[in-house]
């Protein structure tokens, strides 16, 4: 399903504010399963990505599921919003999430770099721009 919002209104200048907010996630295929069980290279890899992308670690989470299908989650609080990867070596699949709000950091170059360093043989990636239309504090 396509969206499509049409903003008639031309009266916006630069210096009005509103909320930036640039999403962009996928699913990785085809990754060597002793990268997605690896705990500390995917927190490590996470904390590289947060930095290419110009975005500043508040706090990091990983886990490591063990069993039937286990994998690992890694979870980085970053100023601008959160980085994640989530895996199933089963399957060679990963799921990353990198969303940014305001202005600064880049969510395409920290998704990047996890794709460059996980390598898969093949991933889908997904944008949504989650930007405010109207400037905080506007009422009709």
């Amino acid at each position: 399903m396509t969206e499509l919002v049409i903003n008639k209104d031309t009266s916006r200048t630069e210096n009005q504010d509103f909320i930036i907010g640039r999403h962009v996630y996928g699913n990785l295929y085809g990754v060597r399963r002793e990268l997605l069980e690896d705990e500390d290279f995917l927190r490590k890899l996470v904390v590289e990505a947060a930095r290419a992308g110009d975005m500043h670690i508040v706090d990091m989470k990983t886990w490591k599921f063990q069993g039937y299908h286990g994998g690992v989650s890694v979870i980085a609080l970053v100023l601008e919003s959160h980085v994640s990867i989530h895996t199933w070596p089963d399957y060679g699949y990963a799921t990353v999430d990198v969303y940014t709000c305001g202005p600064r950091g880049d969510p395409w170059r920290a998704f990047n770099y996890i794709v460059e360093h996980l390598k898969p043989r093949i991933y889908k990636v997904h944008y949504a721009d989650r930007s405010s239309l109207l400037e905080s504090g506007t009422e009709d």
